[in-house]
C-alpha cells in the first residue's frame, strides 16, 4: 500500500504552515526591535544623566577650588602681617632683652601658621 505523503509530512513536521511560520517570524522580528530600541533609549538616559552628574560634580569641585584658593590668599597675608608684627616687636621685647638666659631663636614656617579656624572668627588685617 503506497504511502500518503501528506500523512508522512504532517506526522514529522512541527513547524507551522509556509505562510504561518514567515508571518511569526516579522512578528518577533519586530518584538525584537521594540525591544532593542526601547534598552537603546534606556542606555542613552543612562548616559545623559551619567554625563549630568559628571557635570554637577565638576562644577562642585571648581567651587570649592576657589574658596580653598581664597583661603590660601588670606592665610598667607596673616602670614605676613603677622611676621611684620613679630619683627617690629622684638627690639622692643622686654623679655628678650633681660639678663635671663635667652631661648632658642625659633624659626617659623609657612605652614607652621597653618591651623584650622574652626568656630573661630577670622583675623582681618
Amino acid at each position: 500500500m503506497p504511502h500518503n505523503s501528506d500523512s508522512s509530512d504532517s506526522s514529522f513536521s512541527r513547524s507551522p504552515p509556509p505562510g504561518k511560520q514567515d508571518s511569526s517570524d516579522d512578528v518577533r522580528k519586530v518584538q525584537r526591535r521594540e525591544k532593542n530600541r526601547i534598552a537603546a533609549q534606556k542606555s542613552r538616559q543612562r548616559q545623559t544623566q551619567k554625563a549630568d552628574t559628571l557635570h554637577l560634580e565638576s562644577e562642585d569641585l571648581e567651587k570649592q577650588n576657589a574658596a580653598l584658593r581664597k583661603e590660601i590668599k588670606q592665610l598667607t597675608e596673616e602670614l605676613k602681617y603677622f611676621t611684620s608684627v613679630l619683627s617690629s616687636h622684638e627690639p622692643l621685647c622686654s623679655v628678650l632683652a633681660s639678663s635671663t638666659p635667652s631661648p632658642p631663636e625659633v624659626v617659623y614656617s609657612a605652614h607652621a601658621f597653618h591651623q584650622p579656624h574652626v568656630g573661630s572668627p577670622r583675623f582681618q588685617p
